[in-house]
Formats: structure tokens, C-alpha cells, sequence
């Protein structure tokens, strides 16, 4: 891993992260006054997940793109058809991980979110695959990522059906 890819990748995950924790008010009365279900973590223990798995995501990304894994074989796309491919769903689940945090905590559309953030589910299981087929040791390591996103998901729904109003409560 080259340190201009990591610093690269690392200032665009810092961008997203930035730009969902601009939207993010957790102390917020719509956020307080909204149902829960008991199996939500602790509020704590949002920030030090994400921080941790924003941190493999930058490593992660940066080692795939440094990767010699390509596959320049016929009938197959090129390494730098790969490398392009990869780059460009990298800023699609960029761009849909930033979102959620505003469509949840501006829009305050928690179906909406909910959605939006089944689709981010789909775009990081998708980015673990393309990054494990550069780099099968960082795929494995970025799986947790999509885990997590897995998890957000389930989270979302389950606040949007306990507050079915929660969207007329702007």
C-alpha cells in the first residue's frame, strides 16, 4: 500500500464521515422522543464503531487499489478495468453512507432511511467482494463494514415501524 493511496482514501472517508456527523443530532427532541427497540446499542457506542470501521475502510480501500491482483486474462476485465470499477463503488458507498444521516436526521424520514440504508447494505456487501478480489486479506477485514451496515439496516426498520408518524413530527 502506497502512503499517496492511503492518504487519499483516508480523506475521503474522513469527507464522508464529516459529512453524515454535520446532519447527525442525537440529542435532538425528535430523536429522543422516537421508540426504540430494546436491542438498540448504547448511544456511546455508535461513534467508537463507526471510528473504528471508517479506519479499516480507508486501509482497506487503499491496499485493494495498491493491490497486483487484477485480472488481465481474456474473456475477463482488465486490471485497471477493475481498478476503475472499484474507485467508482467506493464513491457510491461514500456518497450513500454520508446520505442516511441526513435523510434520518435533517429529512427525518425514517422509512426513507431505512430503505437508503438497504441499498448502503447492498453497496458495502458489493464493496467487500470487489475489494476481497484485489485483496482477499483486506475483503476479509472490511467484512465487518458491511456487517455493521447489515445491522444499521435492521436498526433503521425497526425504529421507522415502532414510530409510524415519526415523519409528521418535523
Amino acid at each position: 500500500m502506497k502512503l499517496k493511496t492511503l492518504v487519499w482514501t483516508s480523506a475521503a472517508t474522513a469527507a464522508t464521515a464529516a459529512a453524515g456527523g454535520v446532519a447527525t443530532d442525537p440529542e435532538s427532541s425528535w430523536y429522543r422522543a422516537l421508540r426504540k427497540p430494546d436491542w438498540q446499542p448504547p448511544a456511546i457506542a455508535f461513534p467508537v464503531v463507526w471510528t473504528a470501521l471508517y479506519a479499516d475502510l480507508a486501509v482497506s480501500s487503499a491496499v485493494a487499489l495498491d493491490s497486483d491482483e487484477g485480472s488481465d486474462t481474456p474473456g475477463h476485465t482488465t486490471a485497471a478495468q477493475e481498478l476503475r470499477a472499484y474507485r467508482g463503488a467506493l464513491a457510491v458507498n461514500f456518497a450513500l453512507n454520508a446520505a442516511w444521516s441526513w435523510l434520518f436526521w435533517r429529512s427525518r424520514r425514517p422509512w426513507l432511511a431505512a430503505a437508503e440504508c438497504a441499498v448502503l447494505t447492498a453497496s458495502s456487501a458489493d464493496l467487500v467482494r470487489r475489494t476481497y478480489r484485489l485483496s482477499p486479506g483486506a475483503g476479509v477485514s472490511l467484512a465487518p463494514y458491511a456487517l455493521w451496515c447489515g445491522f444499521a439496516t435492521a436498526l433503521s426498520t425497526a425504529i421507522a415501524r415502532l414510530n409510524p408518524q415519526a415523519a409528521d413530527r418535523r
